[in-house]
This record gives structure tokens, sequence and C-alpha cells, in this order.
């Protein structure tokens, strides 16, 4: 038998403690659990979904939350900022959207082409959009006039709407709160974004703001059934192994951890609903189950699950005269998203008395004409090589089907002709469908590319997008 030394026993001690410590990093990171990734396969083929940030926000026309942030980037035109937060933070007393009709969004969205939908439950401002028990700074809250209206509860309102209408419910729910004394206390200042007192100096008290979180998040998992999505905001509230130069500039220059125990968040969001997709958003680890670039579509494929979260004016929230992206760039971009292997969550602010604006309406409207001929190369689709070639973006369906979509300039006629090449396998030449028409494409091959002749019916008639079956 073998003898080790005390010398070499440690060093199989320390071994194993790293090679433990690494296992749980990796558990960490990646989510592994089979009926999560499945789901996650499931969203995926949805491609296109339909965001809304509201809230007390609305009634200013002001971006949503950031301007009570006290950070040297937020303008509040020269007003104090002492009386503006004051002045913010009792928008709830006049928050009253009468015409809000929660069936007529939910029927918008699925006449779109929309298959899932994410709602503003709660952004950094603290108020709440739905009823909760925790606090009464919410649109239940005895204080907010709406409190007595039949949808009250808008989240409650709106998850029964969609549902009805086939879509996947998603539920945003922003980990810092600006309005809990346990994370801005008040007896501080609020310097920045982040909690105003060193968690590890007041750790009862952290303790206290993380069970009101889990205690609210418990809420949405809980009472309106199951929800598909819950979607994490405020990146900076994260566990420390999680912090690199990417984010670290959002801990402030204290620079403290802000642990909430995703985990044990984790284990209780999904105890009634074990399929549940989480999104932690910015925080690499198990618990964020699909990445959300910003404002911004990645230059090429990705290697995981991922969605661009895109606003369709310049403001997240509503703002009167907004500037609104025209349909074709809105087409443009959802094949493109699609091509790279992602799906697009497309965000409208409403309005403070509970309408969407009209050219919001008009551009889903016209998207929604747009997918109803040539939905099939979008949803359920998969990336293929190549993704792209010039102004043609390529995708496939489950099958082996693949699609060439042809993406046309703004107010210009569809080319006589268009060329590809670098397929991972050839294409069939002579004649082709053209979704939408019974017209007919050629394809033909010179040398090594593929060229695509479109009928003069087709280059005549109003197209943001030609879809050909190759």
């Amino acid at each position: 038998m073998k003898r080790f030394t005390c010398f070499q026993w440690l060093l199989i001690f320390f071994v194993a403690i790293s090679f433990s410590n690494t296992y749980a990093q990796i558990e960490q990171r990646f989510e592994t659990d089979p009926v999560i990734l499945n789901r996650i396969g499931q969203w995926q083929d949805l491609k296109f979904g339909l965001m809304m940030h509201w809230g007390i926000y609305a009634q200013w026309g002001v971006v949503e939350s950031w301007s009570i942030c006290n950070e040297p980037w937020i303008d509040r035109n020269g007003e104090p900022y002492t009386d503006y937060k004051a002045n913010y933070q009792a928008l709830n007393k006049t928050f009253n959207p009468i015409k809000f009709d929660p069936e007529s969004w939910a029927k918008l969205a699925k006449d779109c082409g929309m298959k899932y939908f994410v709602f503003t439950t709660k952004h950094h401002d603290g108020f709440c959009m739905y009823d909760t028990k925790e606090t009464d700074y919410s649109v239940t809250g005895k204080d907010c006039p709406f409190s007595k209206n039949p949808n009250a509860d808008v989240t409650g309102a709106l998850v029964k709407a969609f549902r009805n209408q086939g879509l996947w419910t998603g539920l945003y729910f922003s980990k810092p709160d600006w309005h809990c004394p346990d994370y801005w206390a008040p007896e501080w200042a609020t310097p920045d974004r982040n909690v105003n007192y060193d968690p590890s100096k007041h750790p009862e008290r952290w303790e206290k703001y993380c069970d009101f979180t889990r205690k609210q998040l418990h809420e949405l998992a809980n009472n309106y059934g199951d929800i598909d999505i819950l979607w994490l905001d405020g990146g900076w509230v994260r566990p420390a192994w999680s912090v690199d130069e990417e984010v670290r500039d959002w801990l402030g220059c204290q620079g403290w951890i802000q642990d909430i125990d995703m985990t044990r968040v984790a284990k209780d969001v999904r105890a009634n609903n074990p399929d549940l997709i989480i999104v932690d958003r910015s925080v690499h680890g198990k618990y964020e189950n699909y990445r959300t670039p910003e404002q911004q579509v990645p230059d090429t494929l990705l290697p995981y699950p991922w969605e661009t979260c895109m606003s369709m004016g310049d403001s997240w929230s509503y703002v009167p005269s907004d500037n609104y992206k025209s349909t074709n760039h809105l087409i443009h971009l959802l094949i493109d998203i699609v091509a790279k292997g992602g799906n697009f969550l497309l965000n409208v602010g409403p309005s403070p008395e509970g309408t969407l604006p009209q050219t919001a309406v008009e551009r889903l409207t016209d998207i929604g004409k747009w997918l109803n001929v040539n939905g099939k190369a979008i949803y359920n689709t998969r990336p293929c090589l190549p993704y792209c070639y010039g102004q043609v973006r390529f995708t496939q369906s489950k099958n082996g089907q693949r699609f060439a979509l042809l993406l046309i300039p703004e107010n210009e006629a569809a080319p006589a002709s268009f060329a590809f090449k670098g397929t991972e396998k050839p294409v069939k030449t002579g004649k082709a469908a053209i979704l939408g028409t019974s017209e007919k494409a050629t394809i033909s091959k010179k040398g090594d590319e593929y060229i695509i002749t479109l009928p003069k019916a087709v280059r005549q008639k109003a197209n943001d997008a030609v879809v050909v079956m190759l």
C-alpha cells in the first residue's frame, strides 16, 4: 500500500478543492438542465416579440427611471436633484391610464406576427405595475388613482390578454429598487445607481432588501399562472464572481458587491414552474438562459441563444413625437437578426392615457402584413451558411428548407437579379418559388456564384424584402 507524506496529502487536498471550485464555477456558468434547454429551444422558434416599457414616467414623457439617478451624464434641465426626485416619485399620485385596453394590445401583437411579450412589472424607480403586498408604491396602491380600475393590476390584465391570444408571457423585473429604503437608504446620499451603503458592513439591512426582492419575485412567479420568461434587469446587482472589466464601472466608485443569491431565487421561482426561462441580464452564468444585446444587432453568428432588445423609437418609454424607425428598417432588422440566429424583441412605450402611439401601431401592422406572407422564412428557422451575402440573408427550416431573403432599400425597386456564393451545400438550379406570389424566380450558376433572376411582376411590386425558396 502506497503511503503519502503530509505534503502529498496537502497537495491532493488543494487540488481537490481547486477542482471542486472549478466545477462549481462551470455549473455557475452554464445551464445544463435538459428541461430548461428544451424550453430555450422552443423560445428560439418564436423569433419576434413585443416589449413594453410603461410606468409613471410616461406622464412626463421622459426616460424610464434614469432621471432620478444622480449620475453626471443625466440632464434634468437644471432642476435641483432633490426637488426633481421628489416630484418624480410623487407621480404615482397622478397615474391614471383610463384608456388602457389590454385585449386590444394583445390582439395587435398577435395580428402583427409577434409570438411573445415582455412587460416591465417594475423598473429601477421601484414603482410596481402589478399587485404587490410588499409595498404601497404600486399601481394598486391606495395613492394611485388607477387603483380602483378593474384593470388596476396592469400586469395581471396583460398576462391574461396576451395568454388568451396564444403568446408567451414574459415579466421584466428590476433587481435594484431606488424607492426601497433598504436599497437607497434615506439617511445617506445617493451618488449613483448602486446601493448607497456597504452591504458587507450592514449585512442585516442588505438581507432585508434581498428578502423584499425575493418576495416580490415570488409574487410574480406564483400569482399569474405559469409565466414563460423572467427577464431580470439591473446588472450591477450581481455576485462577486461575475464582476469583470466589462461591468466594473457599473458598480460605481465604491465597487460594493450586491448579491441577491440567484440560486435561491431560481429555486423559488421555478418551484411551481420548472421550465421557466430566466434571463439574469449581463450576468454570464447559469441564470442568464439567453443573452440580450441592447439596441444593437451583433455583427455575426453567436455561439449561444440571444435576443436583440430594441426600441422602435429613440426612447424605451413614451415620448411625444418620438422618432420611429421605418417599416422597411424594422423588417430588415428582423431578417438580419433571425439570419444570425437571434430573436427580435421590439419595444413600444404606451402613453400615460394607456394607448399605443398611432405611428407604432401602423409600423407593427405593416410588419404583420409582411410576416403573414413571408413568415415561413422567419419562424422555427435556424441559421445556415452563409447567413448573409451582400444584401441577401439566408435562413433554413428545421427540415432543411433554405430561404434567400433579399433586402430591398426603402423606396427602391427590386433588382432584376442578385447573386450569392459560399453555400455549405449545393443549390438546385431552375425554377424556384417566391413566397407570396405564383411567379417563379430562376436560379442559374456561373462559376462559383448562384444568380437568382426575378420576374418583372415581382420587381414592379413594392417590397421590403423578397423571399425565394432555394
